[in-house]
């Protein structure tokens, strides 16, 4: 996993306009693909209106693989879903953890 900023995952949506966010999802879904199986799908769901949820819930349970249970499937589904880039900040301060 590399290290990123949770304060640049933060900020870096509002800058430009969320697309950030959509490259942070599919940089940090690459990265845990090559550490947890089953893969995360790939992230054309994130456009099609109800498969955005199924995505992810599946990033969620990578989340959840990676950090080995220190930050939980739902939980992280939870803030990725209700609070946006503060929900990504605080996700890549738990998947800093692993990378350090």
């Amino acid at each position: 996993m590399k290290t990123r900023s949770p304060i640049a995952v933060l900020l870096l949506p509002l800058i430009t306009f969320g697309i950030y966010s959509l490259v942070w999802l599919v940089k940090s879904k690459g990265e845990m693909n090559k550490l947890v199986d089953p893969n995360v799908p790939t992230a054309w769901l994130l456009i099609v209106p109800i498969a955005n949820f199924v995505f992810l819930w599946k990033f969620a349970g990578a989340v959840d693989q990676v950090t080995k249970g220190a930050s939980s499937q739902g939980v992280s589904f939870a803030l990725l879903l209700l609070l946006g880039p503060i929900g990504q900040a605080i996700v890549q301060s738990s998947l800093n953890k692993v990378a350090a």
